[in-house]
């Protein structure tokens, strides 16, 4: 019998991190196709609809479903807008661990979304779920990755050396510009210890981290 996640949303004061869901195509084709996206993930370029479709009505769901992990579509809570994606991935359930990753729309950039939603992810991983690590691996280059990363408490681990493709623009700047390049990968984990305190330091920065212990 396979181990999976329960089919669940979460909820923070900013966000809920649901399904994906229809409604989303149009709002996830556009956050996918951002160039920072583009640079960073393995995501098709360009993508298309029939990705996005594939991605809602298959990937997406299959990941829970199968075992594998699971996906949220992160939104707003007030206006419902798609503010990005968490993907759980690698898991392993004997070991009770997995693999983070995290993409945010380019509108919603500077808010604190993806900490918010890395947070609460992995609170409701340690609490509810009873895992014991979370892994994030980020592009060396990543600076924005490696801050979220950073701000919820990781500990960086090491480096796997050319462990990555990324892309960079070509110089003719078009659409169809994009050369890959290889890159390190810096390897993170987050174990429940990590957590403490996290949203009491957060709060004193200014932070957007309360106890998010929400979910449903």
């Amino acid at each position: 019998m396979t181990t999976t996640f329960p089919d669940v949303s979460i909820s923070t004061d900013r966000l809920v991190l649901r399904p994906y869901e229809e409604a989303d195509i149009p709002a996830h084709i556009e956050m996918m196709n951002d160039e920072a996206v583009t640079a960073w993930t393995s995501a098709p370029h360009p993508y298309t609809a029939r990705d996005a479709e594939r991605w809602v009505r298959r990937i997406a769901p299959t990941e829970r479903t199968q075992g594998r992990g699971i996906v949220f579509a992160v939104t707003e809570f007030l206006t419902h807008r798609l503010v990005g994606l968490i993907h759980l991935s690698r898991t392993d359930w004997h070991i009770r661990a997995a693999e983070i990753g995290y993409v945010t729309a380019p509108w919603a950039r500077g808010e604190g979304y993806a900490t918010e939603a890395v947070l609460a992810t992995t609170q409701w991983l340690f609490r509810d779920q009873r895992f014991e690590r979370v892994e994030l691996r980020t592009p060396a280059d990543n600076t924005a990755a490696q801050q979220v990363a950073q701000r919820v408490g990781c500990i960086s681990e090491g480096v796997l050396r050319n462990a990555w493709i990324a892309r960079t623009r070509t110089e003719n700047g078009t659409a169809e510009g994009w050369t890959d390049i290889r890159t390190d990968l810096i390897v993170w984990s987050l174990l429940p210890e990590d957590l403490e305190g996290v949203s009491d330091r957060m709060a004193d920065a200014g932070g957007y981290a309360s106890a998010y212990t929400d979910w449903n």
